[in-house]
């Protein structure tokens, strides 16, 4: 299954902020919270998960070398993850079609669907260039998540104290609430 839905509709609910995970040279795996969203993908038309990453970075030289990665976005107790092949476009990375003019202004995209908004855009676009900004576009060959049934208002998590039988010989009064100390034998030491 490859249908971004919960996993986009759970991007402005964590402002963005998803984990992505690559494979190290060694078989371990490295993990980085970053901001991303889902956009169409450039080439395909096809819904992706996009996020920028700043030139030099090992995540990126992980992705080189390993063009896959997984993606986990989490609001409340809801969770959705992406994993598949990531493309990478940047100054480092060229891509075919896809110009200075072109990057520029995907990654602006890119940000805009992690929820981002900027004043001075012409600032934005100056910091990317000098960091080397790469567009990372992730297109899922499987999604997977735990979606909440209950609609938005009531998805979120509400404790409710289990209820408590008295023990024998215990206080037959007690509530789940009432502090040990409020129990007439609690906190008590005997002679």
């Amino acid at each position: 299954m490859t249908d971004l839905t919960d996993f986009g509709r759970l991007v402005p609910r964590e402002h963005g902020l998803i984990v992505v995970s690559t494979l190290r040279a060694d078989g371990t795996i490295q993990s980085s919270v970053v901001n991303a969203g889902v956009l169409s993908h450039p080439f395909t038309g096809q819904p992706a998960v996009g996020f920028v990453v700043r030139g030099g970075t090992r995540k990126l030289d992980n992705l080189r070398a390993r063009p896959r990665a997984t993606a986990v976005i989490r609001a409340g107790w809801e969770w959705a993850a992406a994993e598949g092949p990531v493309e990478l476009i940047g100054p480092d990375d060229p891509a075919p079609g896809v110009d200075a003019e072109r990057l520029r202004l995907l990654l602006r995209e890119i940000f805009a669907a992690a929820g981002g908004t900027h004043d001075d855009w012409d600032t934005y676009d100056k910091v990317m260039a000098q960091e080397r900004r790469a567009a990372l576009l992730l297109s899922p060959d499987r999604v997977y998540s735990n979606p909440s049934r209950l609609p938005p208002a009531r998805a979120a998590y509400r404790y409710r104290p289990p209820t408590r039988r008295p023990l024998a010989g215990g206080p037959a009064t007690c509530r789940p609430n009432t502090p040990r100390s409020r129990w007439p034998t609690a906190g008590r030491r005997r002679s």
